[in-house]
């Protein structure tokens, strides 16, 4: 039987911790060689490589000057440097007398060829270009491009690498350890979903509208308006604070209750980029689809879908002493929140201009949101409570009732009580078309009368998510037009001044055709969400889009969630995001 020796055990004298530093026994292996850091990313290749000209890593090593030229026309773009690879030189042998023996015979210029690199002209021969400056590639240097970008081929790691960096989002709700997440749907998954649902049915009416003025659809660019601020009261309640769904509730009229701002966000979530959050509360048999105060349905957003759109300036980093010091610079008037702001500001008091207050028409019940108290005047808003059912037998009881909105009529014929001439008014808006974030769209005083449908197939693609969120919410409020006005700043540089260049005049369903909106997916996503949900026990949970994927989170959170914060900004005035603006 083989025997087992233990080994001495070398105590460390100086009484710390491991081996010492001033005794270790003659017999360890590896007692004079240095030690060099390593990744266990690094990647395995040759270890040896003769033919490498791309450094000169020796004379680096020693402390001599480099004999390659680095600012040379054939460069390559330097790579991502490797953990350690710096300190692999350590085991090299270096002939450091020989290296400074050497020394140049001739230091003289060369003199400069007669046809050099800077003539105007023809091929130096078969292969051979002039402009070498204009970075003309040579036959076999495809890719080279030298000087115009320094990038060989195999040189570029990806397209728009560089950027990709600053495209991080952040999270439109803090997402607390406690939370339990319960499900995440890819967006790819919600967008295969389909359900057809029947006309729906109208439950009551409240508030009070004002005629559409037409003069507003006359408008050009050579005509332009001035945007006015209009003070008026707008309310934009969540679900469970709005007195009729409370009273609705007692009525067992649904078992899901939600508005319209709320359910377009769902129903066109595959389109959106930006993060947004849907609270959730489950009570017996119903669900209340909310939205938090301040949250991002309380603001439009601007170019969401455009390949580079607004950004916000970067948090400073807390870990960066120099940066935490650092006094916050003022935000930019083209960054995506000032933009947000502006674009809220612009879509109130355009709807407020475009009607003529003088022409109203009554609901059939008064605005439940306008306390006595309360003085200054309404804008035009009617509010209509309709029931979808969701059924997809017979014997499935699944309705949804949605509290939408209209904002004016078109006098005619019909009554608009009845739901006839009722229209949604909306707006886009042009900041500078020179600006980051701008999207590619033109000049829309120059472009807007000669060549609308250029800038409206610019708008569907920067705006995809919010046109269809506009026209979602048209077709449930059963609108049967839908106004969208141009405007722009009077001047680029100044974001507190507008004008209005233009009125659109659209039917909902054609524009959802050309948008390539799908209701039977959007009603699709829903009765999925609502499927969901139902299947939980009571209690409240919140549905949040990722910041950065094209993922829904659904995660169970505490009934004291979302309730510390101030409760006073259901409404908010016109003149409120202009100041914020």
């Amino acid at each position: 039987m083989a025997s087992f020796t233990l080994p001495p055990i070398h105590d460390n004298p100086d009484g710390g911790w491991g081996p010492s530093s001033s005794n270790i026994p003659e017999q360890f292996k590896f007692k004079d060689i240095p030690y060099a850091p390593y990744s266990k990313s690094d990647k395995l290749g040759r270890f040896a490589d003769w033919n490498d000209t791309t450094g000169d890593a020796r004379q680096i090593a020693v402390g001599l000057p480099s004999t390659r030229d680095t600012r040379g026309p054939g460069r390559r773009r330097d790579g991502a440097q490797a953990f350690g690879s710096g300190t692999a030189s350590a085991f090299a042998y270096f002939h450091v007398e020989d290296e400074s023996s050497f020394s140049l015979v001739d230091n003289k210029a060369a003199p400069p060829r007669r046809g050099g690199g800077f003539t105007r002209g023809r091929a130096t021969g078969r292969g051979g270009v002039s402009f070498a400056n204009r970075g003309v590639a040579q036959r076999g240097g495809r890719g080279s491009f030298n000087n115009r970008g320094g990038a060989q081929r195999g040189g570029r790691k990806g397209w728009r690498d560089w950027d990709k960096t600053n495209r991080t989002r952040e999270s439109s709700v803090a997402i607390s350890p406690q939370w339990t997440m319960l499900e995440e749907i890819e967006f790819h998954r919600l967008a295969k979903l389909k359900l057809e649902v029947d006309d729906p049915e109208d439950i009551d009416t409240y508030g009070r509208i004002f005629a559409y003025d037409k003069s507003y659809d006359r408008i050009t660019t050579k005509t332009e308006r001035p945007l006015q601020l209009v003070d008026r009261i707008k309310y934009n309640t969540t679900t469970s604070d709005d007195p009729v769904i409370q009273q609705l509730v007692s009525k067992n009229v649904a078992n899901v209750y939600t508005t319209d701002a709320i359910l377009s966000v769902l129903m066109c979530a595959p389109r959106s980029v930006n993060p947004w959050d849907i609270v959730i509360l489950r009570e017996g048999n119903n669900l209340y689809f909310d939205k938090r105060d301040g949250g991002p349905f309380d603001t439009v957003t601007v170019n969401e879908n455009a390949s580079d759109p607004p950004q916000d300036p970067a948090p400073p980093n807390p870990n960066n002493p120099a940066e935490k010091t650092a006094v916050p610079e003022p935000p930019s008037i083209n960054s995506a929140t000032s933009l947000s702001l502006e674009a809220t500001y612009i879509n109130q008091n355009f709807g407020f201009q475009s009607v003529q207050e003088n022409v109203t028409t009554d609901f059939a019940h008064p605005n439940p949101f306008y306390g006595p108290e309360e003085t200054e005047p309404l804008a035009s808003c009617g509010y209509r409570y309709r029931v979808f059912d969701l059924g997809i037998t017979e014997d499935e009881d699944v309705k949804i009732c949605i509290r939408t909105e209209v904002d004016a009529y078109v006098p005619g014929p019909g009554n608009p009580q009845e739901g006839h001439g009722l229209v949604t008014i909306r707006a886009l808006n042009e900041f500078d078309p020179r600006a980051q974030g701008a999207g590619g769209a033109p000049d829309w005083r120059s472009k807007l009368d000669s060549q609308r449908g250029a800038v409206v197939a610019t708008e569907m693609k920067n705006n995809s998510c919010k046109l269809a969120k506009w026209t979602v919410q048209s077709v449930l409020a059963g609108a049967e037009l839908m106004k969208i006005g141009y405007i722009s700043r009077g001047n680029p540089k100044d974001n507190t001044r507008h004008v209005i260049l233009s009125t659109a005049s659209m039917r909902p369903t054609d524009f959802a055709a050309q948008l390539n909106v799908s209701l039977a997916n959007g009603w699709g996503i829903v009765r999925t969400i609502t499927d969901l949900c139902m299947k939980m026990p009571e209690g409240k949970y919140v549905l949040i889009k990722d910041p950065n994927k094209s993922v829904i989170r659904l995660y169970a959170v505490p009934m004291t969630a979302f309730t510390t914060e101030d409760e006073d900004g259901e409404g908010y005035e016109g003149d409120e995001p202009e100041s914020a603006a």
